[in-house]
């Protein structure tokens, strides 16, 4: 999961693309800064983007790396990016698409 600015978001999400996520869903979003600005009579809200990807466990840890390169550049590209685990899923068919696996075959 990522949250980055809009003017960014396809960039990111070619990043991902890129580690193999055979799956990416974005949604509307809004950083945490809103509330603190708010609270303060200032009205800096950007919009951001929720990115939902699913990446294999072996490419989870190079992507993490890079994504945080990359959000150190800082202006729009500051983000944040973290992974949560999938502990199971059903069916070959199933696994084999979010893996990304071309050769998985559900035996009957």
């Amino acid at each position: 999961m990522a949250v980055v600015h809009n003017s960014k978001l396809a960039y990111y999400c070619s990043v991902i693309q890129s580690h193999q996520a055979n799956m990416q869903f974005t949604v509307a979003a809004k950083g945490t800064t809103h509330l603190i600005l708010n609270y303060l009579g200032l009205s800096a809200d950007r919009p951001k983007s929720l990115i939902l990807s699913v990446v294999r466990a072996d490419e989870a840890g190079p992507l993490i790396g890079l994504l945080k390169e990359t959000f150190q550049k800082g202006g729009d590209y500051k983000g944040v990016a973290f992974t949560v685990r999938l502990t199971s899923t059903i069916g070959a068919l199933a696994y084999g698409f979010l893996a990304n696996e071309k050769s998985v075959k559900e035996e009957l």
